[in-house]
């Protein structure tokens, strides 16, 4: 069977429609199911273990029914200077990371986790990112779009905030909440 004949179904961990349209853009059926982790990680984690503890979490709570077929979670954090970035709070929490963020070059980790019904396997994704350098004015016109509310760092990729995005290195998708072909191969493997 072709890599693109697979019929892949996952019990959703996440409400995300980012992560909910990147899944379908591939082929990927889905059911959202609801999770009880809580989004407190260990603080003595690497930012990258940090994600994927949080990603391990959510699989490992969802509640999806004992069927076979796996539970597939993520979570996004943004990095800067070793500072955790995660989905802001309000509006004026938004407008401080994105102050921060301006003009410097800061890290974007997705973690996955893909739960069945014999182990929880997880892999995590790194892409670093560069803002233009953006002045108050231009993070308030960002921030009156609305986009900042639940993304990591207070921006999200796909929309109106790629154009405070200068350049990235790395998978565009682990920037949006989901490496989708790492996350497609290894589902393929349990399929």
């Amino acid at each position: 069977m072709s890599l693109f004949d697979k019929k892949i179904f996952v019990y959703l961990a996440s409400e995300s429609p980012r992560r909910k349209e990147l899944l379908s853009s591939v082929g990927i059926s889905y059911e959202c199911v609801c999770h009880a982790a809580e989004e407190k990680p260990p603080a003595d984690l690497s930012p990258e273990k940090t994600a994927e503890y949080l990603a391990r979490q959510k699989a490992q709570t969802a509640a999806a029914p004992a069927d076979g077929r796996p539970i597939l979670a993520s979570d996004t954090i943004v990095v800067l200077d070793g500072k955790i970035y995660g989905k802001p709070s309000d509006r004026k929490e938004a407008f401080k990371m994105l102050k921060e963020l301006s003009g410097r070059i800061h890290r974007v980790y997705t973690a996955v986790a893909i739960k069945t019904s014999d182990a929880t396997e997880s892999f995590t994704s790194m892409t670093e990112v560069e803002f233009f350098e953006l002045s108050e004015g231009e993070i308030n016109e960002y921030l009156d779009k609305g986009e900042y509310s639940d993304k990591a760092g207070a921006y999200g990729i796909q929309g109106f905030g790629s154009v405070l995005v200068k350049r990235i290195n790395g998978d565009f998708y682990t920037v949006m909440g989901l490496p989708v072909a790492e996350s497609y191969r290894r589902l393929c493997k349990l399929v």
